[in-house]
């Protein structure tokens, strides 16, 4: 699939590229998560912490260091963009008892980053019933200057929609190569109210196609879809979807 356009990175302070959504200016960063500069926050989708440690359990056995590499990316992004509140979009934990295996150095990190900064869990499918939030606030979804703030995409919303829950990944040609890249996916419709799925941030996520019908029916009805990468300091964007109408 050919590109429709290329974005100069014009203002970005070397962590990301600008991405204009629903009159705002986000910055999609090198580590996928997203910064909204005028709320000073940072919003990052499905960390999956203690995916490793949830397959262990039933006999598939994987490095056990997944959310120390998950949250060390974090605070690294935290310390690159200045940001000083952090949305999660849920599925922030892998299952409700993640936040039980989560060892005494990672919940460490953990601790300190809640400690220092504003923090708000947005809860998912895989984490609805948190056990424990480590002093942070915790929802279901909210509404921050007037964007909606959920796990998963509503099919039929009107209003700007960040969401996560799809790992959503565009599938590009690099010197005779296919590489699969997280991307964004974001829908407008004709009323202008942007909506986007985030990129998965955790260390073990895997990803499904930007394309897929299920990413396309979450983001209806719209005018027109496109994934969002970044890639060498520039903004990519890929069509998706257009509206005969």
């Amino acid at each position: 699939m050919v590109p429709v356009s290329f974005q100069p990175n014009s203002d970005a302070k070397g962590f990301g590229v600008p991405l204009p959504f629903a009159g705002e200016e986000l910055v999609l960063t090198e580590s996928h998560a997203l910064y909204w500069p005028e709320e000073r926050a940072l919003l990052v989708a499905d960390l999956h912490l203690e995916k490793g440690s949830w397959f262990a359990a039933r006999g598939q056995m994987l490095p056990p260091y997944d959310s120390r590499e998950t949250l060390e990316r974090l605070a690294d992004t935290i310390k690159l963009t200045g940001a000083r509140r952090v949305f999660t979009l849920g599925d922030n934990f892998h299952d409700d008892a993640g936040t039980s295996r989560l060892e005494p150095y990672a919940v460490g990190m953990l601790e300190g980053l809640i400690r220092s900064l504003d923090w708000v869990w947005v809860t998912g499918n895989h984490d609805e019933e948190m056990s424990r939030t480590f002093g942070a606030a915790s929802f279901h979804e909210l509404e921050v200057s007037g964007i909606i703030l959920r796990h998963e995409a509503q099919s039929g919303e009107t209003r700007p929609e960040l969401s996560g829950h799809y790992h959503p990944k565009m599938r590009v040609a690099v010197r005779n190569r296919h590489i699969a890249r997280a991307c964004a996916v974001i829908s407008r419709s004709k009323t202008r109210s942007d909506r986007m799925i985030a990129p998965a941030f955790g260390a073990f996520t895997g990803g499904m196609d930007a394309g897929s019908p299920e990413i396309l029916e979450a983001l209806s009805p719209a005018r027109e879809i496109d994934a969002i990468l970044s890639a060498k300091g520039k903004l990519v964007t890929f069509p998706l979807y257009r509206s005969a109408a």
